[in-house]
């Protein structure tokens, strides 16, 4: 049995409709934060952030699927067929497409992007050093909006304009996300694949343990938020930075 997708879309997304129409200045770029997957094997934590592949202009919808695994046992003197057995979830998948269109310099910024996309779909050379090729780990981000960790399984590139040369100059790349970990218990499986951690903006004065406090009403839990954050020096925080604050349930599973 499969769940229905949902789509989610943004009301101030409206350039995303027309991806022609230039974006309002205060409209945040969505992007994919890529990673190196972790040496500890976590499935849970990305490894050391590698680069950030920003949206052009925003999608206009994202499409998020949930499956389930169910059993029925079949008996041959059975009248009726027996209820269904849960075996399991699937990972969440998340698609949305990558609209790219460098008609204002009639360059290679096209292509040069497909290429780091495409770059997704294939073992870090780190891992690979490691004896055990591990794709990057990605986590789509749009404002506050943070999703889970997932892996690209895979890119598909439509070019639709081309320089007289033959250079692509615009593209339409539909990305299919794929969640690393299953399931955590305790979360809606609709609002957790996208809403699992909160941002947090600091102002001044404002420590972890403020922080921690606030999101889960227990200052102690700050290291992890360092520990989401990569912050070394709890110390040193600056105003105006972003931080991830992940979902109390996350906290609590480690």
């Amino acid at each position: 049995m499969s769940a229905s997708p949902v789509t989610f879309t943004s009301a101030g997304s409206s350039a995303g409709a027309n991806y022609g129409s230039g974006m309002p200045s205060n409209l945040q770029h969505a992007l994919l934060e890529v990673h190196q997957p972790p040496k500890t094997g976590s499935s849970s934590q990305p490894g050391a952030k590698m680069f950030d592949i920003t949206f052009q202009f925003n999608p206009k919808e994202l499409s998020l699927t949930k499956n389930a695994k169910w059993n029925r046992e079949s008996h041959a003197n059975a009248k009726k067929s027996a209820p269904p057995e849960f075996k399991g979830p699937d990972p969440c998948k998340l698609t949305l497409e990558m609209f790219l269109d460098a008609t204002d310099k009639m360059d290679d910024k096209v292509v040069k992007k497909v290429e780091q996309l495409f770059s997704c779909c294939v073992a870090t050379e780190e891992s690979r050093q490691g004896g055990k090729g591990s794709p990057p780990w990605v986590i789509f981000k749009w404002g506050s909006m943070t999703g889970f960790p997932a892996y690209v399984s895979s890119v598909t590139a439509k070019y639709t304009l081309f320089t007289p040369g033959g250079v692509p100059v615009r593209a339409v790349c539909t990305l299919n996300l794929e969640e690393i970990s299953g399931e955590q218990g305790g979360q809606n499986p609709t609002s957790r694949a996208l809403a699992a951690r909160n941002e947090h903006v600091l102002v001044a004065g404002d420590t972890l343990q403020s922080v921690a406090y606030r999101a889960y009403g227990d200052a102690e839990l700050w290291r992890e938020i360092a520990e989401a954050n990569e912050i070394d020096d709890p110390m040193r925080l600056r105003p105006g930075s972003r931080l991830l604050v992940p979902a109390l349930d996350e906290v609590v599973a480690k």
